[in-house]
């Protein structure tokens, strides 16, 4: 490899930084639109949702931080990789997700509350509702090439990263429906705003445990999904100088694949054709499982 090329490990930390760093120029516009908007337009929703929106930017340094951490080569400390930290990073994003959902929610609740006690809510003018509607497209659009990106290079943080884009989508919905009744409907309609805001504060936090529970399980060294063991089974014992498995062991460590299993071979075969063998077996599972992929077979002899 040429001192410009990049190895597949540092193009997958680029185009994630790219992608990020793209979210994060897009973020500051429009949550500064947002805010300017709320406070012109007389819109406490639009205010909130601005608010909301800062919060990417949260999400956005956490991903920048940990994705340069999660790229570094193997050490002496870290054998395995980096690649935890970016598992760790998905957990903070769903924490900070929990967060503003349950802020959205507290907020929503006490503006119904006030409705249902007789308070009347502002109405607020077109440009909030122009607002809400720009950073509708402009988030969805985001989270689609974040998305995209994400499932390409395997990388959950930046998943998680456009998850929390469409989350800040769905609250520009909720809120836009919420201005549009206020405007176009009568004053007792103005409480639809605040029950929008907070059933997408319900499906925010529904959103961060989908996030947070594979990043605790990784974390937690949980092993692989049953089927992809069932797989790595299939390759192993359809190898025929392979006589029967013994214990197979599998976890990730961010977006690579950590095996080790033991496989019963004839006594019969040297120790060069075991290890032939072995070789095999571990370039088949690359090819089945795909992504990175980190196998430790030990060969086990057994009499015939």
């Amino acid at each position: 490899m040429s001192s410009g090329e990049l190895s597949e490990s540092q193009q997958r930390i680029a185009d994630a930084q790219k992608v990020t760093w793209v979210g994060f120029a897009i973020n500051l516009i429009l949550s500064l639109g947002k805010v300017l908007a709320g406070v012109f337009g007389n819109s406490a929703a639009m205010l909130a949702d601005g608010v909301h929106s800062l919060s990417d930017f949260v999400t956005d340094v956490i991903v920048i931080v940990f994705l340069r951490i999660s790229g570094k080569e193997p050490d002496e400390d870290h054998r395995y990789g980096h690649g935890k930290f970016e598992t760790l990073a998905t957990f903070l994003i769903a924490a900070v997700l929990v967060m503003v959902a349950i802020g959205m929610a507290r907020v929503s609740i006490m503006l119904i509350l006030d409705v249902i006690h007789g308070a009347l809510l502002p109405r607020p003018d077109m440009i909030a509702l122009w607002m809400a509607l720009i950073s509708l497209i402009v988030k969805e659009l985001l989270y689609q090439y974040s998305a995209a990106v994400g499932r390409r290079i395997a990388s959950p943080s930046v998943i998680a990263n456009a998850w929390h884009h469409r989350s800040d989508a769905l609250s520009s919905l909720a809120t836009g429906l919420g201005i549009a009744g206020a405007i176009f409907l009568s004053e007792r309609w103005r409480i639809l705003d605040p029950i929008a805001g907070l059933l997408v504060s319900i499906f925010i936090l529904k959103l961060s445990y989908d996030l947070a529970r594979p990043s605790v399980e990784e974390l937690m060294e949980s092993a692989l999904p049953a089927e992809s063991n069932e797989r790595i089974n299939e390759v192993i014992l359809a190898h025929p100088q392979v006589m029967g498995m013994g214990e197979l062991r599998t976890r990730r460590v961010g977006h690579r694949v950590i095996i080790d299993v033991h496989v019963h071979m004839s006594a019969s075969l040297s120790f060069a054709q075991s290890h032939r063998v072995t070789e095999v077996l571990e370039s088949e599972l690359q090819k089945k499982l795909g992504g990175d992929v980190s196998s430790t077979i030990h060969a086990e002899p057994l009499e015939d």
